[in-house]
């Protein structure tokens, strides 16, 4: 398959949305899906005890199902006041743009959780009216995984979970 040539997995692109609640509902905060094709946030995330819940946290949850993508990702700048987090899920499930087996590329999602001042400050626009944000070589080791989600967790006052 070439780079040009879009394969439409809508199941694998679905799954990174269930994975996001997973990891946030984990870490103590309530995730929630919002409709279908809601214009600029998939979930919204409240604090889990309703006598504490001050706020919401929307977030917006892009994927990238290919191992050897250019991690970059599409999202168009009149979004971004409908967002409070995006977050990108490398899925990881194989190799797409090399000859090599797909599923020798297999390896366990990433998950990135940046704020929407990153989105600003790193997205780019092409002459052709592509809007994207490039990662490549960004250090983004503060926004992986689990401090990532941390993030959502400190801005809704949610607790770690503990005894």
């Amino acid at each position: 398959m070439s780079k040009g040539t879009a394969l439409r997995l809508p199941v694998v692109a679905l799954s990174a949305e269930y994975l996001v609640i997973g990891h946030l509902m984990r870490r103590n905060v309530l995730a929630y899906k919002a409709p279908p094709n809601n214009e600029g946030y998939d979930l919204i995330c409240i604090h889990p005890d309703p006598r504490q819940a001050a706020g919401q946290v929307r977030v917006q949850v892009k994927s990238r199902y290919q191992t050897d993508c250019d991690r970059g990702f599409p999202v168009k700048e009149r979004t971004f006041d409908a967002f409070d987090f995006l977050v990108i899920a490398f899925l990881n499930i194989g190799w797409f743009y090399s000859n090599k087996p797909v599923l020798e590329g297999y390896a366990d999602p990433e998950f990135y959780t940046l704020p929407v001042n990153f989105i600003r400050e790193h997205h780019r626009k092409s002459a052709s009216g592509w809007e994207k944000v490039l990662t490549n070589g960004l250090d983004l080791s503060a926004y992986r995984n689990e401090r990532g989600f941390e993030q959502i967790a400190e801005v809704l006052g949610a607790a770690y979970p503990s005894r």
